[in-house]
């Protein structure tokens, strides 16, 4: 009687354990699969209409990050997000697994967008402004939501087939850069997210 009570629990201790496995496997692979819109403040720079806090008021209540260019804009616009979210718009960089391949986005703009995969010094301990600047083209989708998967080897230093290939191991940021903004240029993201 006894040897079928130990072995009942041992049972119950064994399925606990894979369960408890299981479960920690699925919360790495939510966490792989984070989307930077949900989980990480959002910095802006140029002459948009909203300003850091009503970009990330709109973003924590909808889901969205919204962006437009004010009347008659002189200078570049710059949206960017650490890929490890930090107190500041300069951070830590991150070392992505190799197992990570892409970076999904679904966006919405009137113009054409410059990503920038910004990576982080060459020690790897900083994200200072600077650096290399890997990049590729988010073509204008002013009408619906695009959704693009872009593998890492297609960040290119100024985006010349070339250029220098980004680091995974050592990223800070995606910077989404407008470079010729007309009044009322805008730009709407639903999700980045690192796959």
């Amino acid at each position: 009687m006894k040897n079928k009570i130990l072995i009942k629990i041992e049972s119950l201790l064994l399925l606990l354990t894979i369960g408890f496995f299981m479960s920690a496997f699925v919360s790495i692979e939510k966490d792989s699969d984070k989307n930077l819109v949900k989980t990480s403040t959002w910095y802006i720079a140029g002459p948009v209409l909203e300003n850091q806090e009503t970009i990330n008021r709109v973003r924590q209540e909808k889901g969205i990050i919204k962006v437009t260019a004010k009347d008659n804009p002189v200078g570049e616009i710059e949206l960017n997000v650490l890929i490890t979210d930090s107190n500041s718009n300069d951070g830590a960089p991150t070392n992505l697994s190799n197992d990570a391949k892409f970076v999904s986005i679904t966006y919405k703009s009137s113009h054409l967008i410059k990503l920038q995969a910004r990576e982080g010094n060459n020690e790897g301990t900083g994200c200072v402004h600077g650096g290399s600047h890997p990049r590729v083209d988010l073509k204008a989708s002013p009408k619906e939501f695009t959704t693009i998967k872009i593998p890492w080897p297609d960040f290119k230093q100024d985006g010349l087939p070339d250029g220098k290939i980004l680091n995974i191991h050592n990223l800070c940021k995606f910077n989404f850069v407008n470079y010729n903004p007309v009044s009322g240029a805008f730009l709407e993201i639903k999700s980045v997210i690192i796959k």
